[in-house]
């Protein structure tokens, strides 16, 4: 007898090169216990339809800022630069505390949800109070969500010639005791892990040397994997060479990051010497593509990277530079992306799913286990909802009219097991107190700024 069964597949990728139609699967503690052809279904305590609808594995989350759905849209920075957008959010940032991370989370993760994502990290580098990642856990608990959250850190401001203000930034002390407090509280290595945490100083223009080979030497001891912004934008090439004599990889090489415990978030400007040594070291990169599209600095090289050997994952990214966080548009917009860059036949829908699933979980250093359904790993899924009209004609390749045709969004969302959006709604009982707070919270942090 199986906990669950998911029947009536229409389309089963289980992992890349492996698909199967007409299908069914079962699960049993969490884990994925057997996959079957339509007809041959076993016993189960609860089993779900379908309805014919193409599943994936759960998308895996490389890159988000959950704290910024609290400035979505925010009218005065939308059209700014990186380091425009980002000196005019700080100061809104600066009134965080743990009630708006935990109600941000929240929503965070709910919308993940929705828009097909099992398993998220979270970049969360601005700390004006105590324990707030503290309070990112808890609202992923709260939920069941499988969450990777990394304690990001600021620690170089404005008086030492970086770009945040005093009122977000940290000392390295502070930030490193906390940096080991989490892993002990928080950080769990075993199989099927809910909780794990990462080290994530955020950028060459908001740290130190110190905090960064601080970090790397926390990250040995420990295991823990490590994660920051690189050669993401012209300013953040320039800041470099000014400060330090070095590009930003050569930077993040210098201070003992380029390992295989590393991944980073856009890496838009390294050179073609440069990718080829991150490939060589193992460095995972988190692709962003709406950002950069929104941001406009540019895009990462996807198709040379992975031809070099990088692990290329997906990221959504924060607001206000992305203000949705469907990895289903990301991956869509991912796929457009490498084929307006490259050509018709530089990515292809069955690539962009790959780049969402097992090479995010490669980012996390995790693909033994996620972003693939095969007996024994996570049960993280997702079954995709379109309507019909969307699909009419689209009968000889469900894997590219997913991400072709559209919009999609989950229809069933299944983590660890459990089922956390059913009908494609989202069984969140906190979810309408959540986002009353949420609207509150919200409107007082910008009140604030304006006054």
């Amino acid at each position: 007898m199986h906990d669950l069964v998911i029947r009536d597949i229409g389309h089963l990728v289980l992992e890349p090169g492996s698909e199967l139609s007409n299908a069914w699967l079962a699960v049993t503690s969490g884990r994925v216990a057997a996959v079957g052809e339509a007809g041959t279904e076993p016993a189960a305590e609860q089993v779900v339809s379908v309805g014919g609808r193409t599943v994936t594995p759960g998308l895996v989350n490389t890159h988000h800022h959950m704290y910024q759905n609290l400035t979505r849209s925010y009218g005065p920075v939308v059209n700014g630069s990186l380091f425009d957008w980002l000196t005019g959010l700080y100061p809104i940032w600066a009134g965080l505390d743990e009630e708006a991370v935990y109600v941000s989370t929240y929503v965070g993760i709910a919308e993940l949800l929705l828009g097909g994502c099992t398993t998220s990290t979270d970049h969360l580098y601005v700390h004006p109070r105590p324990n707030l990642v503290d309070a990112q856990i808890r609202a992923a608990r709260d939920i069941g969500f499988r969450f990777y959250p990394t304690r990001g850190s600021m620690s170089l401001s404005v008086k030492d010639g970086g770009l945040p203000p005093d009122s977000v930034t940290q000392d390295t002390d502070t930030i490193m005791a906390d940096s080991q407090r989490l892993i002990d509280a928080y950080h769990d290595p075993a199989p099927g892990a809910m909780t794990r945490i990462a080290l994530a100083p955020c950028s060459p223009f908001s740290v130190d040397d110190t905090l960064m080979r601080q970090t790397a030497e926390l990250s040995e001891r420990t295991g823990v994997r490590m994660h920051t912004h690189l050669a993401e934008d012209v300013d953040e090439h320039t800041f470099c060479l000014e400060r330090y004599g070095r590009t930003p990889v050569e930077h993040f090489e210098d201070v003992g990051w380029a390992g295989d415990r590393s991944w980073v978030a856009h890496c838009i400007y390294p050179s073609a010497d440069e990718i080829q040594r991150l490939a060589n070291a193992g460095v995972g990169v988190a692709h962003c593509p709406s950002s950069n599209m929104l941001i406009g600095s540019g895009t990462a090289g996807v198709a040379a990277m992975r031809r070099a050997g990088v692990p290329v994952g997906l990221g959504c990214d924060g607001s206000a530079s992305t203000d949705h966080a469907s990895l289903w548009l990301e991956a869509r917009t991912a796929l457009l992306l490498g084929r307006f860059a490259g050509g018709p036949t530089a990515m292809t829908a069955r690539d962009a799913l790959e780049i969402a699933t097992v090479g995010s979980a490669r980012c996390l250093g995790w693909e033994d286990e996620l972003g693939k359904l095969v007996p024994g790993s996570v049960a993280d899924l997702v079954a995709w909802h379109m309507d019909p009209v969307s699909l009419a004609g689209a009968h000889s390749d469900p894997v590219e009219a997913l991400l072709r045709c559209g919009p999609a969004r989950a229809w069933t969302t299944v983590v660890n097991g459990r089922i956390l959006v059913d009908s494609g709604q989202l069984v969140l009982p906190g979810l309408a107190d959540a986002l009353t707070d949420h609207r509150r919270i919200a409107t007082r942090l910008q009140h604030a700024l304006v006054h």
